[in-house]
């Protein structure tokens, strides 16, 4: 890890994974750019507006997105702004022109400025269904309008980092969880309701993800930047290698919350992007940058219910969706 503050631009930064990377930039002393849209709702960030410089700016506006880069010269730059992740949202032109289009604009403008690193954010879904932990030199194969233009950005950002020798990395996140998720997702909503000795609407017990915890998630982007040694146009998966059932989620937030309700399997029908395989080989990340999560799914729990525990008003405003916290 390196110990010299940088200058640092973040897109992304008021949604989930974003606002926990800029606020441990923050707190490790850098000097941190936030491209946000104006229309971005910023309770994730509220508590570091002091700390930060906001750059309100779209992605899609190519000649301001090269002049706000211009103008801030970072050195290293995280790129997690993305739409299409949500069911709610479905545009296509606007998951194509945010995903794709977006970090196009924004790559060429960083170009022109030179950068030490660029760590654009992937996603698992790139590589579609399979029955087994994919490599990352599997051939994608997206199962949505936002996987399909995340696959695209991936393949644009490795192919610029190799003709042009720059140090453009992906990493292909897997089912990320802690503070700061959106409130409408499984585990805040099962943690949230299990505080209350309840539980939600469930799909198949069977359907499987890889979780990994933001904290961790976080560790491997700066990771990513600080390692100078780091090949161009790299791509890794960031998960746990342990895949997780819905039935052993439950329990584990029926053990630690002494939840007393039986779960009530079926009460909510399947989604169309559930299944029963959904894990990650991370052996390249741990080998190329001595990155391996320190957290186990149940210890992840523990500490994001302690968030919980700690933030009324956050806790006020998940269980209602309604006002965020000021």
């Amino acid at each position: 890890m390196t110990k010299k503050p940088k200058r640092v631009l973040v897109t992304g930064a008021t949604g989930f994974v974003g606002a926990n990377l800029a606020r441990r930039l923050v707190s490790d002393g850098h000097e941190v750019h936030l491209l946000v849209r104006p229309r971005d709702t910023r309770w994730r960030i509220k508590g570091i507006l002091d700390d930060v410089m906001l750059h309100e700016c779209t992605l899609q506006q190519d000649e301001l997105v090269e002049k706000t880069v211009a103008t801030i010269d970072p050195e290293w730059v995280f790129h997690l702004a993305a739409y299409g992740a949500y069911s709610s949202q479905r545009n296509v032109r606007d998951i194509v022109s945010t995903n794709y289009n977006g970090t196009i604009n924004l790559v060429e403008a960083c170009l022109k400025t030179g950068f030490e690193a660029f760590v654009n954010a992937g996603t698992s879904s790139e590589y579609g269904y399979v029955d087994h932990a994919p490599r990352e030199t599997e051939l994608p194969e997206p199962n949505s309008h936002y996987a399909a233009t995340k696959a695209g950005a991936t393949l644009y950002c490795s192919y610029v980092a190799h003709h042009q020798s720059r140090r453009i990395t992906t990493l292909r996140l897997y089912s990320v969880f802690g503070p700061w998720e959106d409130p409408t997702r499984l585990l805040p909503t099962l943690l949230i309701l299990g505080m209350r000795g309840e539980l939600p609407p469930l799909v198949s017990p069977t359907i499987a993800r890889d979780y990994v915890y933001v904290d961790d998630v976080v560790n491997a982007f700066i990771r990513t930047a600080s390692t100078t040694g780091e090949n161009v146009g790299s791509v890794y998966n960031v998960g746990t290698g342990v895949q997780t059932s819905l039935a052993q989620v439950v329990e584990l937030v029926r053990d630690q919350l002494l939840v007393g309700v039986e779960p009530q399997w079926g009460s909510m029908p399947d989604r169309q992007w559930d299944t029963d395989v959904w894990i990650g080989d991370s052996t390249s990340i741990k080998k190329a940058l001595d990155w391996t999560p320190s957290h186990t799914l149940a210890q992840g729990l523990g500490e994001f219910t302690e968030w919980f525990r700690a933030h009324e008003d956050i806790r006020e405003f998940y269980e209602t969706h309604r006002t965020p916290p000021q």
